[in-house]
């Protein structure tokens, strides 16, 4: 949508191409948008027939005469209720920023001060600062144009796309506050449009050992520290998870860790988060049939995730708590070295498995990255993201992520995380007859009961066998939430980055 976004002071942006302002639906004007309108050009424009308050409608005004602080274009946007039953909330604000930016992609303006703090700061109760950070994090994630430029080639006409600066419009008070709101929006935007890039990256490109260097890369830049267990390390940690499903493929499977330790930390517990990272998925054995391969560039995205909210951590969040990420790599293929339904692993931990279904894969890397951090980190907590199961979307749809936590207080942390970052999860049950579903015949458990009841259930059955006791674990399945089929309010067709913004929100409690 644009080449680049960045927020600026509004000294910086003294003469700005355009203005935005805000209007409630009563379409009365703040005292603040009032006095920029000299020539009543704003008034005259809510007063056409296009004219609207309505939530996210956009109208634009010409003044015939630019005072200080106002601008040949005014783009006025509408807030929606500033009270009573369906009254604006901040997190909305995402969707209006999303509103804003397309019509900024169309006008091509690229020096924009944003006047909506003035009418936002009327609105009882609302917080100013978390305003702007919702519409940076709007204009940050409409911004991303990775599907329109990355692999565009020469049959392609390049599209030239405007750099954005963004300021907090002068005059009033709440400017500070949503001038520093609109920095961390957007910072945190930057980390989370990091993961969709990584998560549309191409199979043939985006393989493990690509994935490894691209977090080495990362970590250089912000300050973490990134190991990488690969080959024959491996066999030696006893990862052999990784090892059955990574081996039918060249490229080959790792296990990527990276850290976060602020100076007098090192010995603390870390909170711990690990990311599902299969670069594709050919269902192995248990071949997908039909076009049920296509998107399957998308199952790493419980490691995409995790990647963008380390990157987070380090830019924005920067909190004075060690945090570790672990992303389970590997590739899904087809071979005479494929592992086999049939099979039977042995895990670190000692838990055998009896492979069903080689297309059940996930939870098989996901298991080597649980048992390795429960018994080298100590974590204070483990929260674990993957594309798991297409039983989650059958049961939530594309609206809520599936959540599992029998830990009262980090399920609580996780709701409040949920509140601020808008990525929303419902909790879904781990009762212990669950566990008893995934019991084998012939090894410990199964990877994947054939009935297909609780299907999702199973998934996170299955992972509790190998989160050790007492360690508070938080599993997502982010299967049915982790990219919107078509344009929906500040996000574009694709990967959307699902889980960034709440993971840095946990972590920044």
């Amino acid at each position: 949508m644009f080449q680049s976004v960045r927020v600026v002071s509004s000294r910086q942006n003294a003469k700005p191409d355009a203005i935005v302002v805000g209007v409630f639906a009563d379409k009365k004007l703040d005292p603040h948008t009032r006095a920029l309108d000299k020539d009543g050009a704003i008034a005259a424009a809510l007063a056409r027939k296009d004219g609207s308050g309505e939530f996210g409608k956009i109208t634009e005004a010409f003044p015939a005469k630019v005072v200080a602080g106002s601008a040949p274009r005014v783009i006025i946007v509408g807030l929606g209720k500033a009270s009573g039953e369906g009254a604006l909330k901040v997190g909305q604000l995402r969707s209006l920023a999303g509103a804003i930016g397309r019509r900024l992609a169309a006008t091509k303006d690229s020096r924009i001060a944003l006047h909506l703090h003035h009418a936002l700061g009327e609105v009882k109760g609302l917080d100013v600062e978390m305003a702007g950070r919702c519409i940076g994090e709007g204009l940050g994630l409409i911004a991303w144009n990775f599907l329109g430029t990355r692999f565009r080639g020469s049959a392609t006409p390049k599209k030239e796309r405007t750099s954005l600066s963004v300021s907090a419009g002068a005059g009033g008070s709440g400017g500070a506050d949503f001038e520093r709101g609109l920095e961390t929006g957007l910072g945190l935007a930057q980390s989370a449009n990091l993961a969709r890039d990584l998560s549309e990256t191409p199979p043939n490109v985006a393989t493990p050992a690509y994935i490894a260097d691209m977090a080495r890369k990362m970590a250089r830049q912000v300050g973490l520290k990134c190991t990488v267990i690969e080959g024959a390390a491996l066999e030696r940690e006893k990862l052999t998870g990784l090892v059955n499903v990574g081996k039918a493929s060249e490229n080959k499977p790792c296990l990527i860790r990276l850290e976060w330790t602020p100076r007098g930390k090192a010995a603390s517990k870390p909170i711990v988060l690990v990311g599902k990272t299969m670069t594709y998925d050919t269902g192995g054995l248990s071949l997908k049939i039909s076009n049920g391969m296509v998107g399957m560039k998308r199952d790493k995205d419980g490691g995409c995730v995790v990647l963008g909210a380390m990157h987070a951590i380090a830019t924005v969040v920067q909190p004075n708590k060690r945090v570790v990420a672990y992303l389970a790599a590997a590739e899904n293929s087809v071979s005479d070295e494929a592992y086999r339904p049939d099979d039977v692993i042995t895990y670190r931990n000692g838990v055998t498995v009896e492979v069903t279904n080689t297309d059940a894969e996930g939870r098989l890397v996901l298991a080597d990255a649980l048992i390795y951090t429960c018994e080298k980190d100590n974590p204070a907590c483990v929260i674990d993201l993957a594309t798991l199961t297409g039983g989650v979307v059958t049961a939530l749809g594309s609206t809520f992520a599936g959540m599992f936590c029998e830990d009262d207080a980090l399920r609580d942390r996780l709701a409040q995380a949920m509140e601020t970052s808008g990525e929303r999860w419902w909790r879904l049950p781990m009762d212990p007859e669950y566990r008893d579903m995934m019991k084998s015949p012939i090894a410990d458990i199964l990877n994947s009961n054939p009935n297909r009841k609780a299907h999702p259930i199973q998934g996170a059955a299955f992972l509790s066998f190998f989160v050790k006791s007492g360690v508070p674990w938080a599993h997502l399945d982010i299967a049915g939430v982790h990219m919107h089929e078509s344009d929906y309010g500040c996000f574009s067709k694709g990967s959307n980055g699902w889980g960034v913004r709440l993971l840095a929100d946990f972590v920044g409690q």
